[in-house]
């Protein structure tokens, strides 16, 4: 089970949102410090989002992600405002590893089959989820209420083998994650599934790592780690 620290951006900043609102909270204003403090402590892989990409439908902090390529030696996927073809293309000239798509993927079958018929590995798709619907646009609103279920099983039928559930409701909270509902997905959807939100303790991540045989492949964490409830190394031990 791999562990992932998230690295969220707001107006250049690191923040988190508590079930995507935008009642932000500051916790560095250098986001490339924030990327090789986290590989300094070992993560191996990185989960960066733009926060005004996904709000205004075009990413905003590429600056920061091409610098971040630049100092570290691991993997990062980024997502945030992702709906052209081209824009994939440049995010993956910056030195990206993946791409997440979010919206688009949802709202428009066409541009995700061809898109994973250009990108296959280099793109993943984001669920969403409130209440078992699918949310888009940065949060905001439901997309003609759709099953996050359904979508799932359609992204299988295209060819995607893995996806990242984030629950929203749990997102930013320090609730803990809903595992019932993470086993249910993964039982219907017979894919693999990075989870998202809610993480709060290192007893969340050994229930979560219980889900592994089950395809449960990474945990993405955020607030937990940046209000220190446990270390990065911590986290690792138990991955």
């Amino acid at each position: 089970m791999l562990i992932i620290p998230a690295i969220d951006l707001k107006d250049g900043c690191v923040v988190r949102l508590v079930q995507g609102k935008f009642n932000k909270k500051v916790y560095s204003v250098d986001p490339v410090e924030t990327a090789r403090r986290w590989v300094r402590q070992g993560a191996k892989f990185l989960h960066i989002v733009d926060l005004d990409g996904a709000f205004y439908g075009i990413p905003k902090n590429l600056k920061i992600v091409r610098e971040i390529t630049r100092v570290v030696n691991v993997p990062i996927e980024f997502g945030g405002g992702v709906r052209k073809i081209d824009t994939i293309k440049n995010i993956l000239r910056l030195g990206v590893a993946r791409v997440v798509l979010g919206t688009k993927a949802v709202e428009d079958k066409g541009f995700l089959k061809k898109a994973f018929a250009e990108f296959k590995a280099k793109i993943i798709v984001g669920v969403d989820v409130k209440e078992g619907k699918v949310m888009v646009k940065g949060w905001k609103s439901g997309y003609k209420n759709t099953d996050a279920i359904e979508f799932s099983l359609s992204l299988k039928k295209i060819g995607f083998k893995e996806l990242i559930y984030t629950d929203i409701l749990k997102d930013g909270t320090l609730l803990g994650p809903d595992i019932n509902e993470i086993r249910r997905f993964l039982k219907i959807t017979g894919l693999k599934i990075v989870a998202s939100g809610g993480v709060s303790r290192l007893e969340d991540l050994i229930k979560l790592k219980s889900l592994e045989k089950q395809g449960l492949s990474a945990v993405i964490i955020g607030k937990a780690l940046y209000e220190g409830r446990f270390t990065l190394a911590q986290a690792l031990e138990l991955s």
